[in-house]
């Protein structure tokens, strides 16, 4: 049997187990932990108490939907139809414009659900299906640890037709390449600006223990900015290390990712750019514009945030390009197949 290709993903570490071809696959063979396992049929440990179900069957749903496979495009800014600030009154990571956008849509009814993630007081993730405005209040705030958003998606696909997605960049392309080969009920796809995550328990037991010195369980909120990786405690204070400490301990798919503004998505919302207290939004797709529409009178708006403003992001943006882009490429020289790169 012709092995479908994401095995080569996986074996090469960079699986950014973004989930897509775990809900995808029709035959249930995938699922993600760390990264994407595969039943293989022709692993005969399988087979020792006669027929087994939930075996890879070659159809290669999976390598259609894999980010990694498919690749980045080196400009992400080509396809910006416009760039703003924008700020909610929800208490948020910045200004609460996610969590807005998608408790709005859910209030009026323009979409079913939404897929996302929540953490707990240690800040472990758990995936969310969110189906009323009052589910996204448990999934405020940006996440520096990782789950598998996709994943999630198998339930949903089969009781909702208008399904939103958020996520951060490679959950992003495997949203948007779900709904190009293989489910078209994804009618909304919301990107997080990112330039790295990381596993629940390197955060746990190194990062903010060793590096910041702190409690995880005394963190209420992370952030990256100005140079430095963020905690802030129960006790009000602020406490902030520089990014070279803590970014080698990202997840390594991280380091071979060359997409930091989530280029596939409809609407990209990051704090970068825009005074405190802001986001900055892209609307990227006709989709994005005709949602963001529905919702915009109850935002403020900011429309020409000051400089450095879309400098600054286009800044961050070359920089992951630069750091990663070799990684990627080096890669991709390894692969059996020619699909992936960057164009």
């Amino acid at each position: 049997m012709v092995h479908p290709k994401i095995l080569e993903v996986i074996e090469y570490d960079v699986c950014t187990a973004c989930g897509a071809c775990a809900s995808a696959c029709p035959a249930g063979a995938i699922v993600v932990n760390k990264r994407a396992e595969v039943r293989d049929p022709d692993n005969l440990e399988l087979y020792e108490k006669g027929a087994t179900l939930n075996v890879c069957e070659g159809c290669f749903t999976c390598g259609r939907v894999c980010p990694v496979i498919d690749g980045y495009y080196d400009d992400e800014f080509a396809n910006v139809k416009s760039f703003f600030g924008a700020k909610s009154a929800i208490v948020g990571q910045d200004g609460g414009v996610t969590s807005h956008i998608l408790k709005e849509l859910l209030r009026k009814g323009e979409i079913d659900c939404v897929v996302g993630i929540s953490r707990n007081g240690v800040w472990e993730t758990e995936l969310v299906l969110m189906t009323k405005p009052e589910d996204v209040d448990k999934t405020t705030g940006t996440k520096y640890t990782y789950d598998s958003v996709l994943a999630a998606l198998k339930e949903p696909f089969e009781k909702y037709d208008r399904i939103a997605v958020v996520g951060v960049p490679c959950q992003v392309h495997g949203a948007r390449l779900i709904s190009e080969n293989v489910n078209d009920k994804i009618v909304l796809i919301v990107g997080l600006l990112c330039m790295e995550s990381f596993y629940h328990e390197t955060m746990r037991e190194k990062i903010v223990p060793e590096i910041m010195k702190l409690n995880v369980e005394d963190v209420v909120k992370m952030d990256f900015g100005k140079g430095k990786f963020w905690n802030y405690t129960k006790d009000g204070q602020e406490h902030s290390v520089k990014i070279a400490e803590v970014a080698p301990y990202a997840r390594n798919p991280c380091h071979h990712c060359c997409d930091y503004t989530s280029v596939f998505a409809d609407i990209s919302v990051g704090s970068v750019g825009t005074p405190d207290g802001w986001n900055c939004v892209f609307i990227r797709t006709e989709a994005g514009q005709k949602y963001f529409d529905k919702v915009k009178d109850t935002l403020e708006i900011m429309e020409n945030p000051a400089p450095p403003g879309l400098d600054l992001v286009k800044k961050l943006a070359k920089m992951k390009h630069d750091n990663n882009s070799g990684h990627y490429l080096e890669v991709c020289e390894k692969f059996s197949f020619d699909e992936c790169g960057i164009r």
